[in-house]
């Protein structure tokens, strides 16, 4: 076990010191847990391995990928951006709206690709009133972090807890009798747009703007929607008992997503009569994200085998007692401190397992239910990204446009509007969460 934790902990030190090079450095740690399984230091073989992936999760957010890449490619996104600018009264309204905007489409897209599409119209509406982007942008940053954990297909982080713990589309609205994690996101979202209206009091200038941009493509959008409506329908299947159908049952969000996917290249391609899209796609999809998350889950497959996972369990246990809202508590604001530094990709990867084996060693072994726990996990390191300016690619890619424009981002005006932003949504957050399934 001391073998694979000190592999297991130079691997994470290796990918917060190298962060280009993350999913070489879970590739190669994948890599040397299968070698030394075969050297018997713990019971692992390539075939265990490769059995741990979750090839429903890679598959779900590499055709979510391609079929954003179509949407932004429509132009949609900026025309809803521009109609919504319009009807506002004041620069403060016009941020706090465009910031929402921002959340209810990173709801359903990934945040960096929506903080790349709204960005633009953030940067027009400073230009045109002679203000600093600054603020606007970290606005529409944070405000697209926190709604990623709203729906299955919100954030990366989503997509693993729905494939962990066995869980649908609809099960983040609606789970068990209980209202589901999705709303305590929109709570969040309430609270913090308050925060907003608060920071930006004094911004009251008069906005006018035109709807200007031209949608060149509706299709996009459609299969946007549709992408939605087939993961809803298809956690309405009932479960196979044996044979090939069940390999198609676990990978049926993966296969929708990618399915939606290939539909939308293969029309565009057809109505262009080139296969350039085809070639855009392959090109703006996260391959690291995918190789990191290949990595990681033979990585954290190697620690469970090793008896790591159990030992991190056991720890957390040991504190908390069985007391489950200490538990919940200390999950809760562990995650929101430690996001605010790592990548909240491999900490919720890794974690998940975690959870699960404490709510195993509750009631003094009987067990307890873990999704309060889970949502906790995924509120905290969910939100905990926006504290600091390199706690989400969000907001690393916020920082990255302003500064190709020739803005300065100092550390203070980011914090400034992170951290009310951020303890705002993570308490109201918290606390929801508690009272619908804690208590």
């Amino acid at each position: 076990m001391v073998v694979a934790l000190v592999i297991f902990i130079i691997t994470y030190i290796l990918m917060l010191s190298f962060q280009r090079y993350r999913p070489w450095i879970a590739l190669v740690s994948a890599a040397v847990f299968v070698v030394l399984g075969y050297f018997g230091l713990f019971r692992m073989d390539l075939l265990s391995a490769l059995a741990a992936v979750d090839y429903n999760v890679l598959l779900m957010i590499g055709g979510t990928m391609g079929t954003v890449t179509l949407f932004i490619e429509s132009r949609m996104p900026a025309r809803l951006s521009e109609i919504l600018i319009s009807k506002v009264p004041n620069v403060k309204w016009a941020v706090c709206v465009l910031a929402l905007f921002a959340g209810v489409i990173s709801a359903f897209v990934d945040n960096v690709a929506t903080v790349l599409m709204v960005a633009p119209i953030g940067l027009a509406i400073s230009k045109k009133l002679k203000i600093s982007p600054v603020p606007v942008l970290i606005a529409i940053a944070v405000s697209s972090n926190l709604q990623g954990a709203a729906t299955l297909v919100g954030d990366t982080t989503s997509i693993l807890l729905g494939g962990y713990a066995g869980m649908n589309f609809m099960d983040f609205f609606w789970m068990q009798g209980h209202p589901g994690i999705f709303w305590g996101v929109e709570l969040g979202a309430l609270v913090s747009l308050a925060v907003l209206l608060f920071l930006f009091r004094r911004d009251r200038q008069e906005v006018s703007a035109k709807v200007e941009t031209e949608v060149l493509d509706y299709v996009p959008s459609f299969l946007m929607v549709a992408t939605v409506l087939l993961l809803i329908a298809a956690s309405f299947i009932p479960e196979p008992s044996s044979g090939i159908a069940v390999t198609l049952y676990s990978l049926r969000s993966g296969l929708i997503c990618l399915s939606i996917c290939v539909i939308g290249v293969i029309y565009t391609c057809i109505r262009d009569g080139s296969c350039e899209i085809a070639a855009k796609v392959l090109r703006d999809l996260d391959k690291g994200t995918l190789f990191l998350l290949f990595g990681l889950f033979i990585v954290i497959e190697g620690i469970r085998a090793a008896g790591v996972i159990d030992a991190i369990s056991g720890m957390f246990y040991s504190i908390s007692g069985d007391n489950p809202f200490l538990l919940y508590t200390l999950i809760v604001f562990a995650s929101v401190l430690l996001s605010a530094f790592i990548d909240n990709i491999p900490y919720v990867a890794t974690m998940l397992p975690v959870v699960e084996g404490i709510a195993a060693l509750m009631n003094n072994g009987m067990g307890a239910q873990p999704y309060v726990f889970y949502f906790g996990l995924l509120i905290g390191a969910t939100l905990g990204g926006n504290l600091t300016p390199i706690g989400a690619s969000a907001n690393i890619a916020a920082i990255g446009i302003l500064r190709k424009n020739g803005e300065t981002v100092r550390n203070r005006d980011f914090l400034r509007i992170g951290i009310p932003f951020t303890m705002a949504a993570v308490i109201s957050g918290y606390l929801y969460i508690w009272i619908v399934w804690g208590l």
